[in-house]
């Protein structure tokens, strides 16, 4: 059965090494979970990533077993946003941020798919946040990305070239929310060596 790897067939998957890019997203689907605060520190972060990735695996194995159409599970990615931008940049004031941890599904999935998954999950040892799980579209259209390698951390720099420089150079603006894609697991992989894509949409100024 071939398996297929939505991060070789999407391009808004793609980013280099702290090189900006105008890019087109389309609509996609994901499991969401709501939250706030320090991800470093939060309870909630930690048990928002306990429910994802038993839904993404039990929707894989769905897909492969219902549908014959298997696929590869896509990374963890995270929608951020506060009160002050500046938490971002300057200040770092993570407890302000608020958060939603996603993980990409196909199209093909459906909301049945998605309550008979949860279901099952919550008849064994369920995830403290499963309830909070949810299967929702998500549209970000035109969007500035570029690939961060190293401590998320060391983000700061980059995203104010990205917010003060790059996109007003172009004529456009921020709107909706910051994306980030974990192409590496922070707690498996070294600070130094995290792969991450930074995204913002942005429209015409």
């Amino acid at each position: 059965m071939p398996k297929t790897d939505f991060k070789k067939e999407l391009d808004s998957y793609r980013a280099d090494f702290h090189k900006f890019r105008i890019v087109q997203v389309p609509a996609l689907q994901y499991l969401m979970i709501d939250g706030h605060g320090d991800p470093n520190t939060s309870p909630e972060f930690a048990d928002a990533i306990a429910a994802l990735y038993p839904g993404a695996y039990g929707l894989k194995f769905a897909s492969k077993r219902q549908l014959g159409r298997d696929y590869v599970v896509m990374p963890l990615e995270g929608l951020w946003w506060a009160d002050d931008i500046r938490s971002f940049t300057s200040a770092r004031d993570k407890a302000t941020w608020n958060w939603t941890l996603m993980i990409m599904v196909p199209a093909w999935i459906t909301r049945e798919m998605f309550v008979a998954a949860v279901t099952r999950i919550a008849a064994g040892d369920p995830p403290a946040s499963l309830d909070r799980l949810r299967l929702e579209t998500l549209e970000e259209g035109t969007c500035v990305q570029t690939l961060h390698i190293g401590s998320y951390d060391d983000e700061a720099d980059v995203l104010d070239r990205m917010h003060h420089q790059f996109i007003p150079a172009h004529g456009l603006r921020m709107v909706k929310k910051h994306h980030e894609i974990y192409f590496s697991d922070f707690r498996k992989v070294a600070p130094d060596k995290l792969r991450t894509v930074l995204r913002h949409p942005v429209e015409p100024d």
